[in-house]
């Protein structure tokens, strides 16, 4: 039986970890494009199980993890008015391939030994369970990774528009944007090499300055109930808990 000092050590070795967090409860932004990889279309195993990796890194530091996904590798709404479909009617389809792309990441979640559970948006019980902000904090305070599907379960609403109201429901203490790029540049890095990152960012200054951080009404939701914002590339390994531990990765944009 472990003696009281070993288990004393164990405990404050556990604590001291978790104070070591900069940010306890996160909201992850992916898009659903970032799941095709290299293929183009679909979901990319190769992608899923890198992700999965960083979220159990993550989670294994102490942090409680909420996530949104988009879900353009299946099915994106507003090009949908290009293919004959009205725009409530494509809104509809891509709430649902963000929930395909739940059920993907909660099932490579749970192989990689994570509790995982998806909550929609829109009632499609047993596929998920009916979202509320109540069952979404008690999910994360009992260690389960929540994964919130359907967008905001209204047309017209981006993907980014559900996460920021979904980090404000939730409380969370940071909205953690998981891109390819690592950060906000003065220009597009793709086109301009002469474009440099910015390490820190005030929504006001984001705003003046007209960089595409999110859509705006995303932008402006995070922005009056002063939920903080990083844009970090989520490709890189161990990025993620590199934010959750305060290392300066990526833009952060607060007030």
């Amino acid at each position: 039986m472990p003696s009281f000092f070993s288990r004393y050590r164990t405990i404050f070795s556990i604590s001291l970890n978790k104070k070591m967090l900069k940010y306890k409860r996160v909201l992850l932004k992916l898009s659903g494009e970032s799941l095709q990889g290299d293929q183009g279309y679909g979901i990319s195993t190769v992608m899923l199980n890198a992700y999965c990796k960083e979220i159990a890194s993550a989670v294994n530091h102490g942090a409680q993890v909420a996530i949104v996904i988009g879900g353009g590798n299946i099915f994106r709404g507003l090009s949908g008015t290009t293919k004959g479909f009205d725009r409530v009617t494509g809104d509809q389809m891509g709430m649902l391939a963000t929930v395909i792309n739940s059920l993907a990441l909660e099932s490579a979640l749970t192989n990689h030994g994570l509790k995982a559970k998806v909550l929609t948006s829109i009632r499609m019980e047993p596929v998920g369970e009916y979202y509320s902000a109540h069952k979404a904090r008690e999910l994360l305070n009992n260690g389960v990774v929540a994964i919130l599907a359907g967008g905001t379960s209204n047309p017209f609403f981006t993907t980014d528009t559900a996460a920021a109201l979904r980090g404000v429901e939730i409380e969370a203490d940071v909205l953690l944007k998981g891109t390819r790029v690592d950060g906000i540049y003065t220009a597009d890095p793709e086109k301009d090499p002469a474009a440099t990152r910015y390490i820190n960012l005030t929504f006001e200054e984001a705003y003046s300055k007209q960089l595409k951080v999110m859509d705006l009404t995303a932008f402006t939701m995070c922005g009056e109930n002063n939920l903080p914002i990083v844009v970090f590339d989520m490709n890189k390994p161990d990025n993620l808990s590199k934010v959750i531990l305060g290392e300066n990765i990526g833009t952060l944009v607060k007030k």
